[in-house]
């Protein structure tokens, strides 16, 4: 029943999450900045450019010494969402209360529908690794069109009530080698 409810409200939220087209090179820091977030560079890791793509867009890219492991950043000011709903009762979804069915529906995406398993962080995780009000995980094989030369992702998602949600991306070929480099590096990014 449940996945029916996920699968009808992700095909019946038209969803908009672009973030309006900027040159500047401080996008991220001006994101960072609007959804009152913290960001610490993790160390050992290097700016890597940022690739287009139509599933996830994100604004910040790292990749480590060995190029085992990359790790990219999305942020999306709840300000800046967009809801369109297809509703005979006029029922719109409060921002507040979508985000795990976003997460799902992100996931869904992101893995082409395949096998994804996932799980939320209990409330005290949450607080303690992100400061958010709500966080969830999902590891699986991303699809092709994610433009990435790794065959995994780890997607945590993070949302703040009535700020933000923001995304970081593991990716990597071989989760047994980048582990605890993946468990230092796990909040690297965090509401203020």
């Amino acid at each position: 029943m449940r996945y029916w409810k996920i699968l009808w409200i992700g095909f019946s939220v038209l969803l908009s999450l672009s973030i309006q087209a900027q040159e500047s090179v401080d996008l991220f820091t001006d994101l960072l900045a609007e959804a009152q977030l913290k960001w610490t560079a993790p160390k050992d890791f290097k700016p890597t450019p940022i690739k287009d793509n139509a599933l996830l867009p994100y604004e910040q890219a790292l990749l480590n010494k060995d190029g085992s492991l990359e790790i990219r950043y999305a942020v999306r000011p709840l300000k800046r969402l967009e809801i369109e709903y297809n509703d005979p009762h006029n029922a719109a979804p409060e921002p507040n209360h979508i985000f795990p069915l976003l997460f799902d529906t992100l996931t869904g995406n992101l893995s082409g529908g395949r096998h994804s398993p996932s799980r939320e962080y209990p409330p005290d995780q949450t607080k303690k690794y992100f400061n958010a009000d709500w966080a969830a995980a999902s590891v699986f094989d991303v699809l092709p069109d994610f433009k990435t030369d790794h065959s995994q992702v780890l997607l945590i998602a993070l949302h703040k009530n009535a700020v933000a949600d923001a995304y970081v991306l593991y990716l990597f070929n071989d989760y047994s080698q980048v582990k605890a480099v993946i468990n230092t590096h796990l909040s690297t990014l965090q509401f203020r």
